[in-house]
């Protein structure tokens, strides 16, 4: 990938620190969840409430030095790697937010280890990536990341770039009002087969957010170099329920399916990437 030096002041970084804060009523979006304890069990969920979400790689170069207190380097590449990221999510959706009349409020991230508190309720690494509406964060740690990736075979810098995107994108649908409406959603569904399938398209409107962020970076600021494409492509194809679960208990079950198949996370990628437009991000059509 091809960032340029502007990072996002909207970094948190929590390392070293230990669990801080009191507990919150929230819901979290996105997340390893599941699998972090089906990958330590394996099962891609969400995080400690009910709405799940994605995960995939973590930043490169996370194999950094620490200080005595446990924290790394306030300046380690994996922070820098981030805040760029963000950065770049913030140029591209402050602009399309400007397009709708409208203006973006910038998510915080929060980078941690081992555990922090949340909006959500605890932040367990294992969880993985995540999203909480309440606080308008995004929770990441990035060790933890560097270990999911590998055993997913989720590498590159791209594919990191893309779980980033993924959970930006789970605060776009805050800002837009999609995640309250898919909770009501959920709350009138029959069952919880028909709940989960609400949840599936939550996640895959965020993955085909993450390729729209790419395609507007890509015109405007030439990101992408070759094979980051690729990269992106597998990561979403590496949190595919249907893989996970293959792999976890050597079954799928598509009525417990809380992200989608792998070829419907890449299809939705895909989309967002080819279109670069939200209107072509419509997971929704026919539930409203």
């Amino acid at each position: 990938m091809r960032l340029g030096n502007r990072e996002s002041r909207n970094v948190e970084d929590r390392r070293g620190m230990g669990r801080m804060g009191g507990r919150g009523g929230g819901i979290a979006v996105g997340g390893l969840g599941g699998v972090a304890i089906l990958l330590l069990c394996l099962f891609l969920g969400v995080d400690p409430s009910l709405i799940l979400g994605d995960g995939s790689g973590p930043a490169p170069q996370q194999q950094q030095q620490t200080q005595q207190n446990g924290a790394p380097p306030a300046q380690d590449a994996g922070r820098r790697f981030v805040a760029q990221v963000l950065g770049d999510t913030e140029q591209v959706w402050n602009a399309e937010f400007q397009k709708l009349g409208r203006q973006y409020q910038e998510p915080a991230l929060v980078l941690f280890t081992g555990a922090t508190s949340s909006g959500c309720g605890a932040a367990e690494s294992q969880v993985g990536p995540f999203y909480c509406p309440a606080d308008q964060r995004v929770y990441i740690d990035l060790d933890f990341m560097a270990q999911l990736q590998q055993r997913l075979g989720a590498n590159g810098d791209f594919a990191a770039a893309y779980i980033i995107a993924h959970e930006v994108g789970h605060h776009v649908q805050n800002q837009l009002g999609i995640l309250d409406l898919t909770r009501r959603l959920q709350q009138q569904a029959q069952d919880q087969a028909e709940a989960n399938g609400i949840q599936v398209r939550v996640e895959l409107q965020a993955d085909c957010l993450a390729g729209l962020w790419a395609r507007q970076a890509q015109d405007a600021r030439n990101i992408l170099e070759r094979g980051d494409v690729e990269e992106g492509l597998n990561a979403a194809a590496a949190v595919g329920d249907d893989r996970l679960q293959r792999r976890a208990q050597g079954r799928v079950q598509p009525e417990s399916f809380t992200h989608g198949s792998s070829e419907d996370r890449m299809r939705w990628f895909r989309t967002g990437l080819d279109r670069g437009e939200l209107a072509a991000c419509d997971t929704f059509a026919g539930l409203r």
